[in-house]
């Protein structure tokens, strides 16, 4: 294999392509390496830990055809210590390859390949949608910081996708908080719904170019397919809650306040929240306000005091305050609404315009 490649592109192929390459030591070479295919078709990158996979299409110059895999990790750091300033070639030769750079030149011993694994792709080519990849993106690291860090329930890990007419609806929860986020499709997508673990997700949106790309899936995996190549992941084989059930249909009282009022209060209480993290927030429609307090007999205590339009009763409720200051960067709009059932119930706190997103906290014990 002899092949040519800018510099740029292929630094940003290898770091893509790293992160879908097995990091557990002990494991079979070829997972804990990235493959390099030259041939008719073109040159292409991938990497696969099982759990999911890249195939990534590269421009550049092929001068022979060839197969070779490259551990992972010495890969990426020859790229990362390369500029982006002109091109690299890349030559196999016995079982080694040579990378020169300008007047530089490595020498890299090669991986078996013969054991390198292949990426499924879903089967039913009829689950499949058009959509923006920065969007997806976006998505996806929005919400997955709200799914369990815990493998014991791994439904509560994943992110529930479903797509009902032309809205894709993703979900994310821990059984503490949860976040339910929709998008508008382009076109109908296919009906149906999947999940897919959290930590996936959060690679594959790393990976994923702006522009618009096919999502597909069947019952065992899901793909991503665009110009620059495809993505694939194994689907969480279990069924997700009834979410719906939790978040009240009623409230007693709802604040409107100003996003930066909100976080402003919020950050200064917290410095004063005990080993629970717990903040007091009390709902006060006469006074038109919204009141934080926090104590720690180790430090001290805290109140502040924020404007906000009130309807309805009185009301004091706990919370975590990492859970609560968690929305902020699932919103940007410059007022949001927080809705409360009562005591002991689920807080709802939404964007005010951004009709997109419902972000649900569970309260703590007073």
């Amino acid at each position: 294999m002899n092949i040519s490649i800018e510099k740029k592109e292929f630094v940003e192929a290898v770091h893509k392509s790293a992160r879908f390459a097995e990091k557990k030591t002990g494991t079979l070479p070829a997972l804990s390496s990235i493959l390099i295919i030259a041939s008719g078709d073109g040159i292409k990158m991938r990497a696969t830990n099982l759990e999911t996979g890249i195939d990534l299409k590269l421009n550049g110059k092929v001068i022979s055809d060839g197969v070779v895999a490259i551990p992972a990790t010495i890969l990426q750091q020859i790229a990362s210590s390369l500029t982006h300033e002109g091109t690299i070639v890349l030559e196999h030769t016995g079982d080694t390859l040579s990378l020169k750079s300008g007047m530089g030149k490595s020498t890299i011993k090669t991986v078996a390949y013969d054991d390198f694994p292949s990426i499924p792709f879903p089967e039913n080519p009829k689950n499949r949608m058009v959509i923006p990849g920065v969007l997806l993106r976006s998505l996806f690291t929005s919400i997955a910081s709200c799914a369990s860090s815990s493998t014991i329930r791994p439904e509560l890990s994943s992110l529930y996708l479903s797509v009902e007419g032309n809205i894709l609806t993703a979900v994310a929860t821990d059984s503490f908080r949860l976040a339910e986020k929709k998008i508008p499709l382009s076109n109908k997508g296919t009906q149906g719904k999947f999940l897919i673990p959290a930590k996936n997700a959060l690679e594959i949106a790393q990976a994923l170019p702006d522009e618009d790309i096919i999502m597909s899936f069947d019952e065992h995996q899901c793909a991503f397919v665009g110009d620059m190549g495809m993505i694939v992941s194994r689907l969480t084989n279990a069924t997700y809650p009834d979410y719906r059930q939790i978040i009240p249909k009623e409230s007693i009282v709802e604040a409107i306040v100003l996003r930066k009022d909100f976080e402003q209060a919020l950050k200064r209480t917290t410095i004063f929240s005990d080993s629970f993290q717990k903040i007091r927030i009390s709902f006060d429609s006469k006074k038109n306000t919204l009141s934080f307090f926090a104590r720690n007999p180790d430090i001290g205590e805290s109140s502040e005091i924020i404007p906000a339009h009130i309807s309805g009763s009185a009301l004091d409720l706990s919370f975590n305050y990492r859970y609560l200051s968690a929305v902020l960067s699932l919103t940007t709009t410059e007022s949001i609404s927080l809705t409360a059932a009562g005591i002991g119930r689920p807080i709802i706190i939404k964007g005010i315009t951004d009709t997109s997103l419902l972000y649900l906290v569970s309260p703590m014990n007073q």
